[in-house]
């Protein structure tokens, strides 16, 4: 019954995806529509997925693979429907809903899916708190990115001064830009809380994972101390963002902290 559910959620992000190229292709794109109902309709699937299955667990459900890139592309969605209207960044669901059906179908199709034996001990607060919240900031890293990639798009069609259709449905360059810097401070702050939650949990820490997630911390305060201090151009920012975002991917396999052989 879970898998269903998810599996209607990858479709309506697939039916939003399709019908804004669709829509862009033919001329006839208007911001806020079918698309943000089928982004929202997608989320609402995800959290019923969540729901049940963190029910059965009887915990947060992010004990694997699996569970770590459905939660991803949850928070995905949940930052786009907060900040994407409000920031009037309409046109950043043509680049979420992608983001999102890719994260879930490969969490479908891949055997990531394996379930755990029992914990001996139940999770602490503070230790789900680390892994969720976490994994919330990644899917404003992840935002921070699809705006940072629509940055870079943007600004390569007025050097070249190559406009397509697409260029004046984009949000104007500052608005951008403030989008992705409130996108980097919103994932840093949360980070920042589920790195500390990270060392309130009262069991051995995994030094390497510690360490790379450090390392994510550093990575994204560097890029809001270039920000706050103007010494980095903004399409230099933009490139950061999705450099980062990139990297921090591959911390996702160290988050499978329920499991029985693995904490974090």
């Amino acid at each position: 019954m879970d898998r269903t559910l998810l599996i209607v959620a990858t479709l309506c992000f697939f039916l939003a995806m399709v019908r804004t190229v669709i829509a862009i292709r033919g001329g006839g794109y208007r911001p806020g529509g079918f698309s943000f109902f089928a982004i929202g309709l997608g989320f609402v699937f995800q959290t019923a997925f969540l729901y049940l299955r963190g029910h059965a667990l009887g915990r947060c459900p992010i004990t694997n693979l699996f569970e770590v890139f459905i939660f991803l592309a949850w928070s995905v969605s949940l930052i786009y429907l907060l900040v994407g209207p409000a920031y009037r960044l309409s046109l950043m669901g043509a680049f979420t809903a992608p983001l999102v059906f890719g994260l879930q179908t490969f969490a479908l199709l891949a055997p990531i899916d394996v379930r755990h034996s029992p914990l001996r001990y139940s999770p602490t607060p503070w230790l789900e708190l680390h892994a969720s919240v976490s994994l919330i900031a990644y899917g404003s890293f992840a935002l921070a990115c699809v705006a940072g990639l629509m940055y870079l798009v943007q600004e390569r069609q007025l050097k070249r001064r190559q406009l397509n259709s697409m260029f004046y449905l984009f949000p104007p360059l500052t608005d951008l830009f403030a989008a992705i810097t409130r996108l980097v401070w919103l994932g840093f702050v949360l980070l920042t809380v589920g790195l500390a939650a990270g060392f309130l949990t009262g069991q051995p820490l995994p030094y390497g994972k510690v360490a790379w997630s450090l390392g994510v911390w550093v990575f994204y305060a560097v890029i809001l101390l270039a920000r706050h201090l103007g010494t980095t151009a903004p399409r230099r920012i933009a490139a950061l963002c999705v450099l980062a975002f990139s990297g921090a991917l591959t911390l996702l396999w160290g988050i499978t902290f329920l499991s029985q052989t693995h904490s974090t």
